[in-house]
């Protein structure tokens, strides 16, 4: 795995901004004065004059009626309160020279009454709230006494005034040693205070963010390892047609799972790669085992000896029909008498219309004209006898024959041409439009009814390489990598794999 991955990069953010974070509170804690601090806000500021700028209409009655001057009057409802980290003490406040330590100021009101209430098990702070402790009032300025708080205290004063709107400005002011005073948000009532303060969401965030975002890299990753059998390097797999299907998806993933693998395909036919693969062998001498892998239907030709050869899977095939011919299944005998040119149209077989037959084979280089030769027809095919697939190239030709170099074209000019007959691999039953299969004998290919059906249309697909190669080769990987993962490709085109425990009997026994 590289270092320099997603995943990597934000777990180490993470922790860099944990470690920094840890440090800091560490450092603050330890480096950093814990400050004393008297907050206040306004609680409360409501008009009960009629005739207050401002304010809000409404109903007096009693005192508040009958009280002369009360026409602009509001209430106000003041909370100071000791939100510091330390107790404050009387000698904290630093004004000289005088007995008040906080001075209030409500600008253009005038005060003329005051109440004074505290907090909790705080009895002992109304000792201090006397007129030789400094408590008095003067136009809009009231004189706070030096109040001893200790942390989360408090005390409200509730302040009568006129001559003023609502909402006009309230501010308290004195000096804290190593401290200060400072307006607090108001809170409503019904408000909770925050379980976080801004920097500790913030930092809760960003670490949040970190570890959503490194366990959705790790699940979206696929951090399945790398099949045993990858190799880097080129191979070239040549040979059958009739395995090329496997191939080209199994050779895909291998590269997709392998990095640095790249599997060329080159395949002309079973005898062609092979020969060709001899050939390489022959010519790179002392150099070792050439990188290829040749796939062949059946055995290699007995002269080839320095090829080692591999069972891989039972490869089925069929014959394939013309839409214009309405049979379904041929008998083994009829089957080989027509490829004698015994049976030249299909009105001499039951159920034929008068067209005649026209055999569309491989070229000499296909394993699968062999195996039909040696498993169906027990013969050789005739000698060709049409370049076209249409017309004889000579008369007295008993049968028209043509060969073409490939599955694809066998099975797309049978689809074309009326009264034609030809083979090709299973491919897993995919015919084009205008052809159709036939059973041998009421017997249909089929890779889950092979080892019962005695379906004679089949042959063992051998994989040769050129000698031993070394075991760490991608020769030898892709080798087992066929076994291990091609099993669904191979049955699904086809075929059945000799490393099933099915496959591995029918391998044995044919």
């Amino acid at each position: 795995m590289e270092w320099f991955s997603p995943e990597n990069v934000v777990a180490l953010l993470t922790a860099v901004l944990g470690v920094v974070t840890s440090a800091g509170v560490l450092w603050y804690e330890r480096r950093v004065p814990r400050r004393k601090r008297i907050g206040y806000r306004v609680q409360m500021d409501t008009p009960i004059g009629s005739e207050v700028s401002q304010g809000r209409a409404n109903v007096r009655m009693g005192l508040f009626d009958e009280t002369p001057d009360m026409a602009d009057a509001t209430l106000v409802l003041l909370r100071v309160e000791n939100d510091g980290s330390q107790s404050i003490a009387d000698e904290d406040y630093t004004g000289r020279g005088e007995l008040h330590g906080l001075t209030v100021e409500f600008t253009g009101r005038t005060v003329r009454g005051i109440a004074v209430t505290h907090s909790p098990d705080a009895d002992h702070l109304m000792d201090h709230f006397t007129p030789a402790a400094g408590l008095r009032h003067q136009g809009s300025v009231i004189r706070l006494p030096r109040v001893p708080l200790n942390r989360n205290e408090h005390f409200k004063l509730l302040v009568l005034l006129t001559g003023s709107h609502v909402g006009g400005p309230v501010t308290v002011t004195g000096g804290i040693r190593d401290g200060a005073v400072a307006r607090n948000k108001a809170a409503r009532p019904d408000e909770k205070p925050p379980l976080f303060g801004p920097a500790a969401r913030i930092v809760t965030v960003a670490l949040t963010a970190c570890v959503v975002t490194l366990a959705g890299i790790i699940v979206v990753r696929d951090d399945s390892p790398p099949p045993m059998d990858c190799a880097a390097g080129t191979l070239t797999v040549t040979g059958s047609t009739a395995f090329k299907p496997v191939l080209e998806e199994l050779g895909k993933t291998y590269e997709d799972e392998c990095e640095g693998a790249t599997i060329r395909l080159d395949v002309h036919g079973s005898n062609a790669g092979v020969r060709k693969l001899d050939a390489l062998g022959a010519k790179a001498g002392s150099a070792g085992s050439p990188s290829m892998i040749a796939l062949s239907d059946g055995p290699r030709p007995a002269a080839l000896t320095r090829l080692r050869g591999k069972r891989v899977a039972i490869s089925l095939f069929s014959l394939v029909v013309n839409d214009s011919v309405p049979v379904t299944d041929l008998s083994l005998d009829r089957i080989r008498r027509i490829h004698r040119g015994e049976i030249r149209n299909w009105n001499q077989i039951p159920g034929g219309p008068d067209l005649e037959i026209r055999l569309v084979s491989r070229d000499a280089n296909s394993g699968t004209r062999e195996v039909f030769q040696r498993r169906v027809l027990d013969a050789n095919e005739l000698a060709t006898s049409s370049r076209d697939c249409v017309t004889k190239d000579y008369a007295d030709a008993p049968v028209l024959r043509c060969e073409l170099d490939g599955t694809d074209q066998v099975l797309a000019e049978v689809a074309e041409l009326d009264g034609a007959i030809g083979y090709s691999e299973l491919r897993g039953g995919d015919v084009p439009d205008g052809a159709h299969r036939v059973s041998i004998d009421g017997t249909t290919p089929s890779v889950d009814t092979l080892a019962t059906s005695g379906y004679p249309y089949r042959e063992i697909e051998y994989a040769y390489t050129y000698g031993s190669p070394p075991a760490n080769s991608l020769v030898a990987g892709f080798l087992n990598y066929l076994d291990d993962y091609g099993e669904e490709i191979m049955r699904t085109n086809g075929h059945l794999p000799c490393a099933t425990p099915k496959g591995m009997r029918l391998c044995g026994e044919d």
